[in-house]
């Protein structure tokens, strides 16, 4: 019974991750097109962001904290709702972190 309950936690933990890249995929999709031609070093350096965050977002490497969203949505001319929004539009309709 112990293993069992083991193997539902790890396939819970899994199917989490996996919602969770997802997010970060378009996350990164997003900061891309919104950076367009502008490199990744200009738009650390004349928005006080670092480079190092810029690009482990745009690679989906790590989730990033929500003042960082912030920094990042104020650096790309956007308001933070607007960019949320727009990570919440380019995920599936029937999209949830949670299961029911």
């Amino acid at each position: 019974m112990k293993a069992r309950r083991l193997l539902y936690v790890y396939n819970r933990e899994m199917q989490t991750n996996d919602k969770k890249q997802k997010i970060l995929n378009s996350l990164a999709k997003i900061i891309k097109e919104l950076r367009g031609r502008q490199s990744q070093f200009m738009l650390a350096s004349e928005n006080d962001i670092s480079t190092s965050i810029i690009s482990t977002v745009e690679r989906a490497l790590k989730d990033p904290q929500v003042t960082t969203l912030f920094k990042l949505a104020e650096a790309l001319n956007i308001k933070p709702h607007k960019l949320i929004k727009m990570l919440e539009d380019d995920l599936p309709s029937n999209f949830t972190l949670i299961d029911r």
